[in-house]
């Protein structure tokens, strides 16, 4: 039997492939679209037993050919981009697909655990899995949120096979590095320090209270974590937040990346890291106007409510941005 993971060669997918050999399993069917050539890199050091194009493998799930021999599908292949704007593509690519998906996988009893996103919430102030609280801002999170209505309607019948959408929040770790423009910002600051000496922030990264962004960064061992966890227990089903559960400034996130990378440069495992202000008058950290392109339709605030993936029985802490920025500087260190 097999296990298949969609978008295996992208960032959250080849996590959860990494995360499904530690445990053993290898007999997995890799698919994604390889139109980026790149994103082959993420998939070196995992074992799989077949890859197949994401337009090649959805006809022949389509055709039959894979019957009674799939244990579980994770879909992770998306269009992530949430400045894409040609809504018919992302609809295809993001609704349409994933719905076929669905279907095949209630026909056949089989588990079906999927990526959905926190861009379902919007502009909303309040991140519980109800309703009342959606409103996406653009057609990524519009194509994430209609598929979870549909979901919804199924659950609601109460179906025979496991069916788990995770929310997932601001993603961030290992394997993201053929994003571009949509890898996490710990990413983009490691990579701004290595060629610059400094990170540049927009204005407003100091924290909402003060009238600009905090998010919800959720470290990607995580959420390959959640994912395997549920996979364990096929009995669970419901869509799920999945992030840190706490909302940090984007000044946290700079602050462990440049330490980070002070500490990789240095060799020093017990060096003091830096304050911000300590950065700040050193020219290590500095700011930069709000791009016009992202006013609206960017979320300022989000913060995961974990109260139902909690209820769920998923007990593990989930790391700060102190603790996996810190791993991932060492782990981006350790490749370069």
């Amino acid at each position: 039997m097999y296990t298949i993971v969609t978008g295996a060669a992208g960032f959250i997918g080849s996590n959860i492939v990494k995360a499904l050999n530690a445990r053993g399993v290898t007999n997995i069917i890799a698919v994604d679209n390889l139109t980026k050539a790149d994103k082959f890199k993420n998939l070196i050091d995992c074992e799989i037993a077949d890859y197949l194009d994401k337009n090649d493998f959805i006809a022949r799930i389509q055709a039959g050919h894979f019957d009674g021999e799939v244990d579980a599908i994770l879909h992770e292949g998306a269009c992530s981009d949430t400045m894409e704007t040609d809504g018919r593509y992302m609809m295809e690519n993001n609704f349409r697909y994933s719905t076929i998906l669905l279907d095949w996988c209630q026909d056949q009893d089989v588990q079906f655990l999927y990526a959905s996103s926190a861009a379902t919430y919007g502009g909303s102030n309040v991140f519980k899995e109800e309703r009342q609280y959606e409103g996406p801002l653009n057609v990524y999170g519009y194509s994430k949120f209609l598929f979870d209505q549909i979901v919804r309607q199924r659950l609601a019948k109460d179906p025979s096979s496991q069916i788990v959408g995770f929310r997932y929040f601001n993603v961030y770790g290992p394997r993201e590095y053929h994003k571009g423009r949509m890898a996490s910002v710990a990413f983009h600051n490691f990579n701004q320090f290595r060629a610059e000496g400094k990170v540049k922030l927009f204005e407003g990264s100091h924290g909402y209270e003060n009238g600009g962004q905090m998010r919800d960064f959720v470290f990607v061992g995580d959420v390959a974590k959640v994912n395997l966890f549920f996979l364990d227990h096929p009995e669970k089903s419901g869509i799920f937040n999945l992030g840190s559960g706490r909302a940090q400034s984007f000044n946290d996130v700079a602050v462990a990346t440049v330490n980070g990378c002070l500490k990789a440069k240095s060799g020093a495992e017990n060096q003091a890291p830096l304050t911000l202000a300590e950065l700040r008058n050193q020219g290590l950290l500095e700011y930069t106007a709000f791009p016009e392109a992202l006013k609206g339709k960017y979320q300022a605030f989000t913060q995961a409510d974990l109260t139902r993936l909690r209820a769920a029985g998923y007990e593990a802490p989930m790391a700060s941005v102190e603790e996996g920025v810190a791993e991932y500087m060492e782990w981006l260190h350790a490749r370069v």
